[in-house]
């Protein structure tokens, strides 16, 4: 028999389905930092080994989001988010198992093929199963658990880090994937995009250029900005990158239409989400370790820490949705990118080997406060920028710019914080940080002024009317 989803039961279930699923794919971009120095004390490793330990994962997650999204419009989108989902779960069960950074580094590596397959998939299953009149609040709760993943990874990691042991920050993602997939399989409708077609030469072009930029911005720090090996790959990458842009203007059915971003909603909403998880991602990766190697805190004092940040989202976000119904996405989401920026720039200016934990409290809230404004309404203006059969591959881009805004934020600022100071003590570990958490705060201050350019009173549901004609797929 089949059945419609049409009614409540469907639409809840995608909700929570597809929330879950985006919590654990965006919750291993960063469930790793509070982790690194016992993965380091555990398998060895230098700075450049540690920053692959998160890149691997956000690198491939970010090349091969539209990928991901192209091939479910292809060949289904439930049956892509199920192949998805058990790869990215088998890849965790075997990070967890990994004899040495290397193989870490690869199956961290894989488990991001396996979240670019499922994440972009998520808001397209979600945005088919709710009605129109919910949509707009289904997609602000679904933004707000991603955002509240990427805020809570630190305290997580740490947690289970120093209580267990940090091979569990990855096993955690296997009974909650083994218990998902037949859920997904049962409880969410079969659904294609019609003409559907993939993109191979758009797709090597930008993931061979995403490729050389971060492998260059990798290594410059133990190799040098002028050696061989990183201006290769920085030189390569960006034409790569250029082909790729001339490629998605002229050619008939690419990957990622360039014609997209003459729309300010689209180009505004997605430029600010790369500069802001440019600015966020270099940060907490540095601060999450500055606490434990400056500071001399546990990992789960670290994440308990953090937490004024990290809990932030899950009592600001219900009002910023509010606020975003009221008054439109625009304001609500520069106020936020506004609070994080400055967030960041009052951390930065109290940074020391002594700093008490009252001087770092105003810049985690007020950051925390900032990241809740941001998220909640967020994935609204990104599926209302567009017309509803160009929403996956909508999703699909903004996931990738800004898994690649935090692929690119790991490798700048790791390499500021090289070339200022390093691991050797608690001075040396400060002099790095310093610059590269003011570095951050001014690429989302940035971000914030971008953002002006997104249309008054649109990123909540001024498409409704052309997508409640749009009929709603049934369940297979």
């Amino acid at each position: 028999m089949k059945q419609h989803t049409t009614g409540r039961s469907p639409a809840v279930w995608a909700l929570v389905i597809t929330s879950i699923a985006g919590f654990m794919a965006a919750l291993d971009n960063l469930v790793v930092t509070t982790a690194l120095p016992s993965i380091r004390e555990s398998l060895g490793g230098e700075l450049e080994e540690l920053e692959w330990t998160v890149n691997a994962y956000t690198l491939t997650f970010a090349v091969l989001l539209m990928l991901g999204a192209s091939l479910g419009d292809r060949f289904g989108r439930r049956r892509l988010f199920l192949a998805g989902l058990a790869v990215f779960t088998g890849a965790s069960a075997a990070a967890a198992l990994s004899p040495g950074i290397n193989e870490l580094i690869a199956f961290r590596a894989v488990q991001g093929v396996g979240a670019a397959i499922m994440m972009p998939l998520t808001l397209t299953l979600l945005t088919a199963a709710v009605p129109p009149a919910r949509r707009g609040a289904a997609l602000g709760i679904f933004g707000a658990v991603t955002g509240l993943a990427v805020a809570s990874g630190p305290l997580i990691g740490g947690s289970l880090t120093e209580h267990i042991s940090w091979q569990w920050i990855f096993w955690l993602n296997v009974p909650i994937g083994l218990v998902l997939l037949p859920l997904a399989r049962l409880r969410l409708a079969e659904s294609h995009a019609p003409d559907a077609r993939l993109d191979i030469p758009g797709t090597l072009l930008v993931s061979g250029g995403l490729f050389g930029i971060v492998y260059g911005l990798v290594n410059a720090g133990s190799k040098g900005w002028t050696s061989s090996t990183v201006l290769t790959g920085l030189i390569a990458g960006a034409a790569l990158i250029g082909a790729f842009i001339r490629y998605g203007f002229r050619a008939k059915h690419p990957i990622l239409p360039m014609r997209l971003f003459r729309d300010r909603a689209f180009f505004g909403i997605n430029m600010a989400s790369l500069l802001m998880f440019l600015g966020m991602f270099g940060s907490i990766f540095l601060l999450s370790q500055y606490l434990q190697g400056a500071l001399g805190y546990s990992p789960t004092e670290a994440g308990l820490r953090m937490l004024p940040w990290t809990g932030m989202p899950m009592l600001v976000a219900p009002i910023a949705g509010v606020l975003a119904d009221r008054f439109g996405g625009r304001p609500v989401v520069v106020a936020g990118l506004a609070l994080q920026a400055l967030g960041l720039a009052l951390f930065a200016a109290v940074l020391a080997p002594d700093v008490s934990y009252a001087a770092q409290l105003p810049g985690l809230i007020v950051g925390g406060v900032g990241m809740a404004l941001y998220f909640a309404p967020a994935a609204s203006l990104v599926m209302s920028s567009v017309r509803p059969s160009e929403q996956g591959i909508a999703s699909g881009a903004n996931n990738a710019l800004r898994e690649v805004g935090g692929a690119l934020g790991v490798a700048v600022l790791a390499a500021v914080f090289s070339a200022q100071g390093g691991y050797g003590s608690a001075r040396s570990f400060t002099d790095g940080t310093v610059p590269a958490v003011w570095i951050g705060a001014g690429v989302v201050a940035l971000a914030a002024l971008v953002a002006l350019v997104i249309p008054g009173r649109r990123g909540t549901g001024t498409q409704e009317q052309e997508e409640a004609e749009v009929p709603l797929p049934v369940a297979a």
